[in-house]
């Protein structure tokens, strides 16, 4: 499964930006997808997932309110909107895949998007 990241660029605190996953591969229903980010100087950190079905999405406790996760198999891509952006969410943003169920361990997912890169300043 290919995974292609798409939507980054420049936002002003408080805006809204939505990231799209999209995915080349008959697989795809099968695979849940993950979102991490990686801010300059830090590691990379898990945001949020959603399972292969879509019927469970988790994202991390200092994001939840601000971004939903959500899939449409139909068209292969799963899609971060991100609301209420804050500086410190600045990062670039990558999404991977794993078999079914959601994780955010960066080890269980095999494959990976190239990134983009999300910038909330004014």
């Amino acid at each position: 499964l290919q995974l292609e990241e798409s939507g980054g660029g420049l936002a002003q605190p408080g805006g809204s930006v939505r990231l799209s996953c999209a995915a080349s591969g008959f697989a795809f229903p099968y695979y849940a997808i993950g979102w991490f980010r990686q801010a300059p100087g830090k590691e990379r950190q898990g945001v949020g997932c959603i399972s292969s079905t879509g019927d469970i999405a988790h994202v991390r406790d200092s994001v939840k309110g601000r971004f939903t996760i959500s899939r449409d198999n139909s068209k292969s891509t799963v899609y971060l909107q991100m609301d209420k952006l804050l500086p410190e969410d600045t990062a670039v943003y990558y999404c991977a895949s794993r078999d079914e169920k959601c994780s955010f361990y960066i080890a269980d997912y095999h494959s990976w998007g190239q990134g983009t890169q999300v910038t909330v300043s004014s």
